[in-house]
């Protein structure tokens, strides 16, 4: 049977997959063989779809020239006639061939090309008796034969792992997707501008480093042959990025990867990218103000709303966002004495509220367990959640009224942490010292802390930081939020998956 209509490239029981693709290498052959070649090159003067409907004029009773290039997402053969739609990276037009408008060797060979087909088409605009804007086809040409059939047109590719697996699939078949996608681009576009208009600039700083500093995660090793040495993809820029406060870049940022040899769920891929923004003589309220004007502006500029729904509710982006102390919110949660109570006391309390907590873990990670689970994740609206233990933070400045405290923001939204901002540590003593701190911490608990002391950055301090504010936003979580997606997987291209066997 022939297979170019919708029933056989549904996938129907009387053909499979593989039948298709074995008729069709075989189509392959036969082209060649009679000289027309079915992996077509250069197609001049294609317009953008969406430039011929917004261009069409349709009291203008003149010929209306089109030409544009496409995939075939559908074919309706009527005998003499046959409609088809050409999907490009704009939108869809539909189609009319003819035997009596194309030559008889160019429309026999239009019968014989299949859905998923990309064609390059010259002919006019016209509106049928249905009312839809459709291209006369006077002429085209076989651009590049599918040997594979697209998932069925009704319902797309509904299957989610094989969505993330191949996108390329996802984005032919499933316009919500590809809008989707399609936002995060204009969501980068318009921070860079926002950020220009700033008199911020942009920079680069190494992605593979000797020393994974920054943040507390697991990296991802490499080994370096031309230095015979052991290094690491980073897990964030911080580090750099302060050295070039020291050299005297005032207003700097970078949007790049990060990786992060850990967990992957519906919020966590272990390629992400994110931005960091650095501001001499600044501070964390200085980046309050900053990333509170950043989002609302890119909101308004590319969604016209500072409102999104999720499955959690309406959020709600107007400005002021809530500020609120951590130790407030770990008090309301666990009770107005928790910092009053002995180590033993605090513990047995996290148990009874059913944290999985040990007495030999710090006390401050005890209180965060309190936090973490069950405080976070009920921050739905744009929440600053200030002033955090020092031992979490160990590149922040100091609270000057508590030396336990830091001058810290973690801006939570829809029950996820967006966006950390500090005052940020310019003492190279302090640092030293949070530093060495941090990793008589790991060594307890087993961990190989052998070089991880960063000297090169402690030694730019010492020639001098000025005060600075500093942030780091996820880019990826920043997309989920004012895209509507729930999964971190709708707003990447390629997220990573396990692999097939």
């Amino acid at each position: 049977m022939s297979e170019n209509n919708e029933t056989a490239v549904v996938g129907a029981e009387e053909v499979s997959s593989e039948d298709i693709f074995q008729q069709r290498v075989r189509k392959v052959a036969e082209f060649q063989s009679e000289g027309i070649n079915p992996f077509g090159g250069r197609f001049d003067n294609a317009a953008p779809i969406s430039e011929l409907r917004a261009g069409y004029r349709p009291d203008d009773e003149t010929p209306q020239p089109a030409t544009l290039a496409g995939r075939l997402t559908g074919i309706r053969n009527m005998g003499g006639s046959i409609f088809a739609d050409l999907k490009d990276s704009s939108g869809k037009m539909q189609l009319f061939i003819n035997k009596k408008v194309l030559s008889e060797e160019n429309f026999k060979l239009f019968r014989r090309i299949d859905i998923g087909d990309i064609i390059g088409v010259r002919g006019e605009r016209f509106i049928t008796k249905m009312g839809e804007l459709t291209v006369k086809v006077v002429e085209f040409e076989l651009l590049s034969k599918s040997l594979r059939p697209l998932p069925e047109k009704f319902h797309g590719l509904t299957n989610i792992e094989q969505r993330y697996r191949q996108r390329y699939l996802d984005l032919i078949t499933n316009d919500e997707s590809k809008q989707v996608l399609l936002q995060r681009f204009q969501i980068i576009r318009e921070i860079r501008n926002f950020m220009e208009s700033k008199g911020f600039i942009e920079v680069e700083t190494p992605m593979i480093q000797p020393i994974p500093g920054g943040a507390a995660a697991e990296p991802f090793k490499t080994y370096y042959e031309a230095l015979s040495s052991e290094m690491y993809m980073r897990i964030a820029p911080e580090l750099y990025l302060k050295k070039l406060l020291v050299g005297g870049f005032e207003k700097i940022y970078e949007m790049n990867r990060n990786f992060r040899n850990e967990g992957m769920d519906r919020k966590h891929n272990p390629e992400f990218t994110s931005m960091e923004i650095y501001q001499a003589y600044g501070d964390c309220r200085t980046m309050m103000e900053l990333i509170e004007e950043l989002v609302t502006t890119v909101a308004m500029k590319v969604f016209g709303k500072l409102q999104f729904e999720h499955a959690s509710g309406t959020i709600d982006l107007t400005r002021p966002w809530k500020r609120v102390e951590y130790r407030e919110l770990v008090k309301e949660c666990a009770g107005a004495d928790w910092f009053e109570l002995s180590f033993a006391e605090q513990v047995a309390k996290a148990k009874s509220m059913g944290l999985a907590v040990e007495e030999s873990m710090p006390a401050f990670e005890v209180t965060n367990e309190v936090y973490d689970k069950l405080i976070e994740g009920k921050l739905i609206q744009p929440t600053f959640v200030t002033r955090l233990p020092k031992e979490m933070v160990p590149l922040a400045k100091g609270c000057s009224d508590d030396p336990a405290l830091v001058d810290v923001y973690e801006l939570v939204v829809n029950g996820q942490e967006l966006c950390p901002g500090y005052s940020e540590l310019n003492d190279p003593i302090v640092q030293r010292q949070r530093f060495m701190d941090q990793f008589e911490r790991e060594k307890k608990e087993g961990d190989d802390v052998a070089g991880k002391i960063d000297e090169d950055f402690l030694t730019s301090l010492e020639f001098g930081m000025p005060p600075a504010g500093g942030l780091g936003i996820g880019i990826d979580r920043l997309a989920m939020l004012l895209t509507g997606a729930e999964s971190i997987r709708d707003v990447i291209l390629f997220p990573q998956m396990k692999l097939k066997k």
